[in-house]
């Protein structure tokens, strides 16, 4: 379908191949990472120190949980890029760049000074002590010494999604992962390094992928359009980034805090129901990984056609990315349906476990279908930089997620409990779908 307007000459195409050359790739870069964490879990469990393997996956998980705070800096990145390449303004595209890239290690320098307080602090909350305790600090010691380029390479992402260029994020998630993987097996296994091995090929990984990353970046860059420093730092410009990615980590701090809500509650249920509910709750991961990739296709078109201040692309899009997002959700609600108890008897042996879990296995399997529309919005919303929308509206279905939680964990236990959860990412995606008419009018009428 031909999209474009000769009164338009930022105009272009949306097709289900563009949808497809981002969300594809990035699909693909997302599933290296459970790769990863399979590997470096077997390459300290081959050691046989059950402490240390304890201290690796407390380690990973205080780690993840900090650094995941900061995805912020990829969101924000992709959506001003998205628009500046709408604009095709180059000079500006390398301005949202520098300022990415300068908070990012900003943020990762700080995280490095402050590590030996986190450290301490994740070891008291996770209840760690003795051996368990001094694994998980080597792992953390060492692994945050990657804090500036982990964080870098979030900007890196951002600006090479923004531009629409999956394949280029594949290749750097793979290399990351790739490197971090190969690594981890030489330096843990074969040279007997145990965790401090996994955790140096962590950082080796995330090193050479920033690296690679920058290359790649600024072989592209044009002197002629490079902006200087007053630019870069520009107020009203930082003031922008500032505020998108307070909101955006706001957003992310209330999605974490509704899953973490939702494992303490699980612990109330007994150690059955718990490990029942996390063997589930890879069925959600699982579709995740689409709908993450589907997601940077709405960020990237949607950025893009709202700086080239074209509504036919943006309504295409989004028409477009909702057929992918929810005609892959209905394929992978059906295959879970199915092989759902295979699937279960595969990640746990446990007679206990598997009956639990197979009879919440509906609740799992319709968590691609009713969770589809909230990662869509929330690309479409990155997108447009519409952050203070998606923050709000966040908050508000937390607020919807607690009150259903209050009326239906009591009446129906773990059924409550799935319940509220497929309710809160419905009412994410519902209540921010309802806005997009009126702020795409906006927005397209004030660029008129």
């Amino acid at each position: 379908m031909d999209t474009r307007s000769n009164s338009n000459t930022l105009a272009f195409d949306v097709t289900h191949r563009l949808v497809l050359s981002i969300a594809i790739p990035m699909t693909l870069g997302f599933m290296t990472t459970p790769l990863l964490g399979l590997t470096s879990t077997a390459v300290v469990g081959r050691m046989g120190d059950a402490e240390a393997l304890a201290g690796l996956a407390i380690g990973a998980m205080l780690f993840d949980l900090i650094l995941g705070s900061f995805n912020f800096l990829r969101a924000s990145t992709t959506g001003l890029t998205a628009q500046a390449y709408g604009r095709r303004d180059q000079h500006e595209q390398q301005a949202v760049f520098w300022r990415a890239l300068i908070s990012a290690l900003g943020c990762g320098l700080a995280l490095l000074l402050l590590s030996p307080l986190l450290m301490t602090a994740g070891l008291k909350l996770m209840g760690a002590e003795g051996a368990i305790a001094e694994a998980t600090g080597t792992y953390f010691a060492i692994r945050m010494l990657a804090a500036p380029a982990a964080l870098a390479n979030y900007a890196i992402l951002g600006f090479v999604l923004g531009r629409g260029q999956g394949k280029v994020g594949l290749l750097l998630q793979a290399l990351i992962n790739g490197v971090n993987i190969l690594l981890s097996i030489y330096l843990g296994l074969s040279l007997g390094w145990g965790v401090a091995g996994v955790a140096w090929a962590t950082m080796a990984g995330e090193a050479i992928g920033a690296i690679a990353g920058l290359i790649i970046i600024l072989t592209g860059f044009h002197k002629a359009e490079r902006p200087a420093s007053a630019e870069v730092f520009s107020r009203h410009r930082m003031a922008e980034l500032f505020a998108l990615n307070r909101d955006i980590l706001i957003r992310t701090f209330v999605l974490i805090g509704a899953f973490t809500i939702m494992t303490r509650i699980g612990t109330g249920f007994g150690a059955v129901m718990l490990a029942a509910n996390a063997v589930l709750m890879n069925f959600f991961l699982l579709s995740g990984y689409y709908l993450d990739g589907l997601a940077n296709a709405a960020e990237q078109i949607t950025g893009r056609a709202i700086g080239a201040r074209y509504r036919p692309a943006f309504d295409r899009g989004l028409k477009l990315v909702t057929l992918w997002s929810f005609g892959l959700a209905a394929v992978a609600s059906a295959f879970f349906f199915l092989a759902g108890p295979w699937l279960i008897s595969v990640l746990t042996t446990s007679p206990e476990v598997r009956q639990a879990a197979e009879t919440y296995l509906p609740w799992a399997a319709i968590t691609g279908l009713t969770g589809a529309l909230a990662f869509l919005m929330d690309g479409v919303f990155i997108g447009a930089t519409w952050s203070a929308d998606m923050r709000n509206r966040m908050l508000i279905s937390f607020a919807g997620y607690l009150l259903m939680l209050a009326v239906f964990v009591p009446l129906f236990g773990n059924h409550g409990l799935w319940l509220a959860m497929n309710a809160f990412l419905l009412f994410r995606g519902i209540f921010l779908a309802m806005l997009v008419k009126p702020r795409a009018d906006q927005t397209f009428r004030a660029a008129q």
